[in-house]
């Protein structure tokens, strides 16, 4: 592809993208209120429920709020995390199930980005760090690093509602 088609191609998408802000994107006082109340939770995978507490409570000071057994497999634990603002980041363990590791494929979860105020993200970046967790630093308020699981988390010191500058709620 020559830089050309490039430049072309890169016009094209950005020539899409404002049609669909056109078509559906509704500016702030004429948008419907959502259906939803927020996110109850989202469920990861653990292989080691132990492993995984001590990573997400003592490293990351996300606190244990439950552990339960899962109603759809015996056996398995389902244990909750408390991210703030009425959020849970939730995992199932699979006791005797094969269920591989952690693959990031398209079509399936990217990254989960959780926005923490920033006068403690700088900590938690050291933490990480203190932890020995492999982390990676853009824009200095995000920290991209991959839980024990392999599961690719980004702590933002953005506000919730905005991206690096932009509203976006």
């Amino acid at each position: 592809m020559t830089a050309t088609e490039s430049t072309r191609d890169l016009a094209a998408l950005e020539q899409e993208r404002a049609r669909l802000r056109e078509t559906y994107l509704k500016p702030a006082g004429e948008r419907p209120a959502s259906s939803a109340r927020g996110l109850h939770h989202t469920a990861l995978i653990s292989s080691d429920v132990e492993r995984t507490v001590r990573f997400y409570q003592d490293v990351l000071g996300f606190p244990l709020t439950e552990l339960i057994e899962n109603r759809d497999y015996p056996g398995s634990s389902h244990f909750f995390f408390d991210i703030g603002n009425g959020n849970l980041l939730a995992f199932f363990d699979f006791p005797g199930l094969d269920v591989g590791p952690y693959a990031e494929v398209l079509g399936g979860l990217h990254h989960m980005a959780i926005s923490v105020d920033p006068d403690r993200w700088g900590k938690l970046v050291e933490r990480l760090a203190e932890a020995g967790v492999e982390h990676e630093v853009h824009s200095g308020v995000s920290v991209y690093f991959r839980d024990p699981d392999g599961a690719r988390i980004e702590l933002i010191a953005d506000p919730l509602g905005e991206m690096y500058g932009h509203h976006v709620l």
